[in-house]
């Protein structure tokens, strides 16, 4: 006996999710015409109950066009890019009715690997893909793959180095670790040790976040001292026991400026219980991004002094825009590497 097509065994032949398949049977969200005619062709040929309401429904939207607008962030269960990928859907609902959708996705395995395997499924059911990830050669890998398929890839937050990337949308990094460099170097009481965190070096704007802060204070203030600059991965317990053992090597440490973000509630809470306010070595002048609810807590608390936050609303506006614009154009005449930063918003106890 013949077993009976289902969503799942459709999927499997056309090579798609399981949510792709959904999408097309009960036009829940717009689906590239490609993908959903390999959908519907799989669904016939297996003879699957639901192939003829399939085609209806494509034949139905098939006059107007759709763009379809994936974007891929790092962890979900983070207020920073739950707020971001609220943006992303907002900025592409003001679009008008009809023109564009936003499909938001999360990461949680980091990987290269994992996140080029990502970026590829998220290309079969896209137009055009924003991404938030690590600069490796996987990424690149995947970013050509897209490319020759017509799907062209912005970075987003931080750069990536593929040379077929269509654009970067976020911050300047290099004002941003001036900026906070700056802070540090006018908010202090006396010179001293500072301190750099990153995530990984394998973001770009960390990177690049780095080496402008050396850059200033080797210029501007070399009385400062800046040490090896510590990894936390964006994990707050790694963040956490990293300041720790920073505050017990450095008793004198001056400035501290994490240029990732991620996993600061583990910086804050070592600050809180070594070098809460009033401590007779004094205060440490730090610097954070991103402005979250601890951030605004810490920031009344006189643990930080200074907030670099992502202005997340234009930037949703921004990388929208241009995706539709190079979605206008013929693929062979799509431009490459598109530059477009924002200004870094800055925040104090006094203005939050």
């Amino acid at each position: 006996m013949t077993r009976r097509a289902t969503l799942t065994t459709v999927a499997e032949a056309a090579g798609v999710s399981v949510a792709t398949v959904d999408r097309v049977l009960n036009s829940r969200l717009p689906v590239r015409q490609s993908t959903a005619l390999r959908v519907i062709e799989a669904a016939e040929r297996l003879g699957y109950h639901g192939a003829s309401l399939m085609r209806a429904r494509l034949l139905e939207r098939s006059d107007a066009q759709i763009r379809t607008l994936g974007f891929l962030l790092l962890r979900r269960h983070e207020a920073f890019y739950q707020s971001f990928g609220r943006q992303l859907s907002a900025a592409a609902s003001a679009c008008g009715p009809g023109r564009c959708l936003a499909v938001v996705d999360y990461m949680d395995d980091l990987s290269p690997a994992a996140v080029a395997e990502r970026l590829l499924d998220l290309g079969r059911d896209v137009d055009a893909i924003g991404v938030v990830a690590t600069d490796h050669p996987h990424v690149s890998a995947a970013i050509d793959t897209l490319h020759a398929a017509g799907r062209p890839v912005f970075a987003l937050l931080s750069d990536l180095s593929a040379t077929r990337r269509a654009g970067y949308v976020g911050v300047d990094p290099r004002k941003s670790g001036r900026t906070a460099a700056w802070a540090i170097a006018r908010l202090s009481k006396a010179p001293g040790p500072v301190c750099v965190l990153v995530g990984s070096h394998r973001y770009l704007g960390h990177e690049a976040c780095e080496m402008s802060f050396r850059a200033y204070l080797r210029e501007r203030a070399p009385e400062f001292r800046v040490l090896d600059t510590q990894i936390n991965l964006e994990e707050p317990q790694i963040a956490h026991e990293v300041t720790l053992d920073l505050l017990k090597r450095h008793p004198d440490l001056a400035g501290l400026y994490d240029a990732g973000g991620g996993g600061m509630a583990g910086t804050l809470r070592a600050l809180r219980a070594e070098r809460p306010p009033g401590h007779p070595l004094g205060h440490i002048v730090t610097v954070s991004n991103e402005l979250t609810q601890e951030h605004r807590s810490a920031l009344a608390d006189d643990v930080i002094d200074v907030v670099l936050g992502t202005p997340q609303a234009p930037i949703a506006r921004a990388v929208v825009h241009a995706m539709l614009e190079v979605l206008q154009r013929p693929q062979d005449e799509r431009p490459l590497g598109v530059q477009m930063t924002l200004p870094v918003e800055i925040y104090t106890a006094e203005n939050t």
